[in-house]
């Protein structure tokens, strides 16, 4: 393969060489091959100490274009497939690059579907990190801001969609064709440019923004799923968002038009591109989801918006930002949905699901600063993780409960207001936040930015010897990751409550006291709360303001046991949910009081993203924390007491569905197999169960996996369900049959590239579904001695993506953890991004062992 990176070193000398002005970008995608037409017109100027030099634009194609520099012809026969040396320079240039640009399956570039329901092709662009080369010609960094035209011709019955406001197309020379000339862009950065073309069908409305324009609003998908767009949802959302964001930013919004596109086989959950986001296909649910779903993609559609502002009109000079850049939106998303939308709840989810996944990532032997050091395009691609996301989202909220929220939006707007359509660096922001607060924040940068690691505030208290009963000390007691640990082991400032928990009559355990203050060093003395009545259950980093790991006193501990679904606000119950997973990750805990905390007290959690995530940390549990001597019965009296709860739920709750969905994931018995069985073919009934055409499909795969489903059924179901859902459904079960051949077959089609992302993810899924470990454990040694030509053969996404799906994780021992330590070593100086992956795979397998070790003492 080309060779992809692009160094800091190398964007930093273009950026002081260059000053692009315009793209006109033209493409033509009337050709049924596997390449479209791309001609780009570049117009920039050089510096003077640049003039008569040499730089390069990025291209990345299988074949050398046709390259003319202020009208004269450049040699392309060096053409290496990524990059097109260009000079020498003059003061002011024209660069032509006309060439073939391939389409892509990965979703990267611009990626090429045929939908099976109608055949006809569906086209979108996915750009971030390094990929707008891959569709036209272009300097390929964040910093190199532009104005971009594209003139597009493709078949008239399509529609074709772009950054700017789409135009009335114009008959073509060739019959059945038209062509789309855009208005140039304003300013912006290539990777959020943006082309969707096929005939996508689309419902439009419109808002007013803040300065009196009215915006045009539309939401688009393939016409095969058009009937299950809400787009009436997605466009109340949207409004919502941007009445927060408006008032908030004291910026109107940016762009011409917003235009919102479901598309399909996209790799992640939206991408930014200024006014036409595209999101994952799967947001348009033809069947009935949990709400987490629903919230999740409120969420998604919040979190893209912000980035209008923050990304889009105001853009980090380099990829070292991209965690402002995310956790920014992350952030704003959260409150937005909090302050703003029906999810009131919405920090609950936070805390549950982005915080988790903050914790699992920080306590990884990657784990790095939140300030990374991104080198290349190399390091970005492999920071898109959770402490990107969700720690620096996270500690955005320490800042803002540290500065208060409206001297935080006020640096906020200021920041906005100076920077509007240019790049920026973390200080920028910084430094009018400091303006709005008066704190010098240079020390909590270093502290919070600039090192990696999550401490752990612990609960001490005294007060049992005294006569009533009342506090006679209360401290918190802070401590770093221990040595061997990853972090940086230091002690950092924190902003928290502490709350005092207590049964009222009915039962219900409601607060009676918040103490908050400022924690720091080992020990903080909470003095407010020494003569108070022992509650029945102190908790630290209530409101969850704090990015800190929580524990419990032991009498605190005792009444949670017991006690946790009486919690009558979601808040602190889920954060007592999070302290129990952290105690059985870290092996302070077994598998089996996990699962019997969960099982006991998760029928009655109202909140569908917790509900998740519990059901998602019980797998986890019952797959690799529980010890293998009690794995086998832990699982089954889990799938039994999942079908209790199902039968329990109200009718059509979605607590009903989600407990039905888990117990298709782990029913193992033959009677589980039975009951799975008749609910699947409707001869059992859950009185309000919508037995859907998605969820009929995760059942037969839980049949595929006990071997009471085959290809007849698959076959059958796949018959039935003619669409790309199904079509990803079935690769799913396929990979799932219990067969060693099954198997086999999964395996070669990841290892031979011939899958488009989205199969290949669900071919992984189900290759990994299995009851016996045993069946891949052949594997293993395949994998260890073929996964670096794997990765060195595949784009990112298809080579990450493989490279975690087939790592052995179900063999869970000393030799497996051995075998990928010689990977991660022998990979360091050549694959970095293959040896960060393997050894977070390898980090979860160490943390499985302990917590096996911790189980079997049970």
């Amino acid at each position: 393969m080309p060779t992809l990176n692009i160094t800091r070193t190398e964007a930093a000398a273009r950026a002081a060489a260059l000053s692009v002005r315009s793209y006109e970008v033209t493409l033509d995608l009337t050709g049924g091959g596997e390449t479209f037409r791309s001609a780009t017109t570049v117009t920039f100027s050089a510096s003077p100490e640049s003039v008569g030099t040499a730089t390069f634009i990025d291209f990345v194609s299988t074949q050398a274009p046709s390259v003319t520099l202020n009208g004269e012809v450049l040699d392309t026969g060096a053409f290496d497939g990524t990059r097109i040396a260009i000079g020498p320079l003059a003061a002011e240039n024209v660069l032509v690059v006309d060439g073939a640009a391939d389409y892509m399956n990965t979703g990267e570039g611009l990626h090429r579907f045929v939908d099976p329901v109608d055949g006809e092709t569906y086209l979108y662009s996915q750009f971030e990190v390094p990929d707008s080369r891959r569709m036209f010609a272009v300097f390929e960094q964040p910093d190199l801001k532009a104005a971009f035209a594209f003139t597009v011709t493709a078949p008239d019955h399509w529609a074709v969609v772009s950054n700017s406001p789409t135009p009335q197309p114009v008959p073509a020379a060739q019959a059945g064709t038209s062509t789309w000339v855009f208005e140039p862009t304003p300013v912006i950065s290539s990777y959020i440019t943006a082309l969707i073309a096929g005939p996508y069908k689309s419902t439009h409305s419109e808002l007013t923004s803040s300065d009196g324009r009215t915006i045009p609003l539309g939401a688009y998908c393939r016409a095969s799923l058009f009937e299950y767009l809400d787009a009436e949802n997605i466009f109340e959302l949207t409004r919502q968002g941007f009445e927060f964001y408006e008032a908030q930013f004291g910026t109107p919004y940016p762009f011409a038009k917003y235009d919102q596109l479901f598309v399909p086989e996209f790799n992640a959950g939206a991408m930014e591109n200024a006014g036409a986001v595209t999101f994952l296909e799967s947001y348009v649910f033809r069947s009935t989801v949990p709400e987490a779903m629903v919230e999740r993609r409120a969420i998604t559609i919040l979190h893209e918006l912000a980035h209008m502002w923050f990304g889009d009109l105001v853009t980090m000079k380099w990829w070292n930002d991209l965690w402002l850049n995310e956790s920014f939106a992350e952030f704003m998303s959260t409150l937005s949905a909090a302050e703003n939308t029906r999810y009131t709840g919405a920090w609950t989810t936070f805390s549950s699901m982005e915080k988790n996944w903050a914790y699992r990532q920080d306590q990884l032997s990657t784990t790095h600063p939140i300030k990374a050091e991104i080198r290349d395009l190399d390091d970005v691609l492999v920071n898109f993780d959770g402490i990107t996301y969700a720690k620096g989202a996270s500690v955005l909220r320490q800042l803002v409960a540290w500065v208060g929220q409206e001297n935080f939006m006020a640096g906020v707007r200021a920041y906005f207001d100076r920077h509007a359509w240019s790049n920026t660096e973390l200080p920028d922001l910084m430094r009018q936040l400091e303006a709005s607060s008066g704190r010098d924040l240079s020390e909590w940068t270093r502290l919070w930015l600039e090192t990696s690691g999550v401490n752990t505030i612990a609960v001490e208290v005294d007060g049992e010897e005294a006569d009533d009963g009342a506090v006679t000390s209360l401290r918190l007691r802070q401590s770093a990751p221990a040595e061997a640990q990853p972090g940086d082991g230091i002690l950092r400032p924190h902003r928290m409550a502490v709350g005092f928990y207590s049964a009222d009559p009915s039962g219900k355990l409601v607060r009676t006291d918040r103490f908050e203050l400022d924690v720091a060093g080992e020990v903080t003395e909470v003095t407010e709360a020494v003569g108070r009545p022992r509650p029945d259950v102190i908790l630290p980093n209530d409101d969850d303001l704090a990015y800190a790991k929580i524990r419990l006193d032991a009498a605190s501990w005792s009444y949670v046991s017991t006690h946790l679904k009486d919690v009558a606000e979601s808040l602190p119950r889920t954060l007592l949910w999070g302290a129990a997973w952290d105690t059985v990750r870290d092996a302070e805990a077994t598998a089996g009081w996990f699962v019997d905390l969960l099982l006991a007290n998760i029928g009655h959690e109202r909140d569908s993203s917790v509900v998740q995530t519990l059901l998602r940390q019980l797998t986890t549990t019952l797959s690799q924390y529980a010890a293998p001597e009690h794995a086998a019965g832990l699982r089954e009296e889990a799938a039994e007491r999942l079908l209790e709860l199902a039968c329990a739920a109200e009718s059509g709750s979605d607590n009903q569905l989600q407990f039905v969905k888990a117990f298709a994931l782990h029913a193992r018995t033959a009677g589980q197999l039975d009951t799975l069985a008749g609910l699947h073919a409707g001869t059992e009934v859950l009185d309000g169960l919508d037995l859907n055409t998605d969820l009929k499909w995760e059942m037969l795969t839980g049949l595929v996996a006990g071997g009471r489903a085959s290809e007849a059924e698959i076959a059958a179901a796949e018959a039935a369900d003619a669409t790309a859902t199904g079509a990803l459904a079935a690769s799913q079960a396929r990979a799932a049959v219990a067969t060693a051949e099954a198997k086999r077959t999964a395996w070669d089609q990841v290892v031979s590239g011939s899958l488009s992302n989205m199969t290949q993810r669900n071919v992984l899924l189900g290759f990994n579904r299995v009851h016996d470990p045993a069946l891949l454990a052949p594997f293993s040694d395949e994998y260890f001695a073929g996964v670096e030509q794997l990765w060195a053969s595949r784009s990112h996404e298809m080579a990450e993506s493989a490279a975690i799906g087939l790592f052995p994780g179900a063999q869970v021992s000393a030799a497996t953890i051995e075998a990928a330590d010689a990977l991660v070593e022998r990979s360091r100086a050549q694959q970095p991004a293959l040896s960060r992956t393997v050894a977070e795979s390898r980090d979860e397998m160490v943390r499985a062992l302990a917590a096996r070790t911790a189980d079997a003492t049970r």
